[in-house]
C-alpha cells in the first residue's frame, strides 16, 4: 500500500487543524462501520386558525348576508341561511375558519363589499379554540 500526499483541506469541525491531521487519527480500514447522521424531518406546526365572525346590524339585509356567504366562503344555500340566522339571533356567527392571513383577507374583502353597497356590515378576525 503506497500512502499518497493529501493536499491541505480544512475540515470545518477542526477549524484549526488541517483535515489531513484529523483525517490521520481515524482508521484506515475502510470496512469499519461508519456513522450517518440522521436528518430529522423538520417538524411542521399547523397554523393557528382564526375565525371570521359577522356581527348583526339592523340595516343590512339578510338577503345580502346569504350573498356573501354563498360567494366569499363558499357555503351552499341552506349552510347560508343557517349561518346568517345564527348571526341575526346571536348577534354575531362564523363564516368560516382559516389561518390568519386568509381570515384576514376575507373579512376585508366582505368589509370592503358591504361598504361599497352602502351596508354597515363588520367581520372580523378572532382566534379560534377548535379542535
Amino acid at each position: 500500500m503506497t500512502l499518497q500526499a493529501r493536499p491541505t483541506v480544512f475540515d470545518w469541525h477542526f477549524p484549526n487543524i488541517p483535515a489531513q491531521h484529523a483525517q490521520d487519527s481515524a482508521p484506515e480500514d475502510e470496512t469499519s462501520p461508519q456513522a450517518d447522521v440522521l436528518v430529522a424531518e423538520p417538524e411542521v406546526a399547523k397554523p393557528p386558525m382564526y375565525a371570521v365572525v359577522m356581527y348583526n346590524d339592523n340595516y343590512t339585509p339578510m338577503e345580502f348576508v346569504v350573498y356573501v356567504l354563498q360567494s366569499e366562503f363558499r357555503h351552499s344555500v341552506d349552510s347560508a341561511v343557517e349561518v346568517m340566522l345564527t348571526i341575526h339571533n346571536s348577534s354575531k356567527g362564523i363564516a368560516g375558519i382559516y389561518p390568519k392571513d386568509i381570515a384576514e383577507t376575507k373579512a376585508k374583502k366582505v368589509n370592503s363589499l358591504a361598504h361599497r353597497e352602502g351596508y354597515p356590515l363588520l367581520t372580523q378576525i378572532e382566534p379560534h379554540q377548535g379542535e
